[in-house]
């Protein structure tokens, strides 16, 4: 955003002069599915209309078992009455932070609609049947990918990795990339989502679905 004053960009030290005013739409109680994941979808499929970059964007966080966070993201591939689902490296810092704590937490943001949706749940692997046909769906570069990195540890340079997936293309270059067995799906198992639409003066909408006895409670909270 351009700084007030100026047809320039704000500098770091002027980020205080940095203001956007969300007057796209409003969000009310009567508006909302009953369904948290039908209401979701709705959303979801009005951000794929707007054409928003990489809709399916989502930044996860996890945290270690003494209660480090970590945040990253990551892309929703699949979502049904069970939950949220991605795929990744069960090696890498997320797949060992969830072995040790299964609470994460998600977050979308589409800024051309002025929305973001948070979800707070609990997180377990998808069969290996459902990861395994996500897997050869992938573009044959991708199943190469993934199975020359192992995510998230130390390499000497960037050779390393460009030479083992060199070595891989050729080993695999007449047949079938396998599925690795430390590479597969996560579903995560919404316990609560919020429905956030920005407002005018920071009045901003707020729905929150909380389930604490398997029914959705839906509820506004002050923003």
């Amino acid at each position: 955003m351009k700084h007030p004053d100026s047809d320039k960009s704000p500098t770091v030290s002027e980020l205080h002069t940095i203001r956007t005013d969300y007057i796209k739409s409003e969000l009310h109680e009567t508006q909302v599915n009953q369904d948290p994941i039908q209401q979701f979808i709705t959303w979801f499929n009005e951000a794929l209309h707007s054409e928003v970059m990489e809709p399916n964007a989502m930044t996860l966080a996890t945290a270690t078992a003494d209660g480090q966070p970590n945040a990253r993201t990551v892309l929703l591939k699949h979502i049904d009455d069970r939950g949220f689902v991605f795929f990744t490296n069960y090696d890498s810092q997320k797949g060992k932070e969830i072995a040790e704590n299964k609470k994460v937490s998600l977050l979308f943001f589409w800024p051309e609609l002025e929305r973001q949706v948070r979800v707070q749940g609990t997180v377990e692997k998808i069969s290996f049947e459902e990861s395994e046909t996500y897997f050869h769906s992938r573009p044959r570069g991708s199943q190469l990918g993934a199975l020359a990195s192992h995510q998230s540890v130390r390499i000497d340079s960037r050779e390393v990795i460009e030479e083992k997936l060199t070595e891989l293309e050729d080993k695999y270059k007449d047949s079938e990339v396998p599925l690795p067995d430390y590479w597969g799906g996560y579903c995560v198992k919404p316990l609560q989502l919020e429905f956030w639409q920005g407002g005018a003066k920071r009045l901003h909408d707020r729905i929150v679905y909380k389930n604490d006895t398997d029914k959705w409670e839906i509820f506004r909270i002050s923003p």
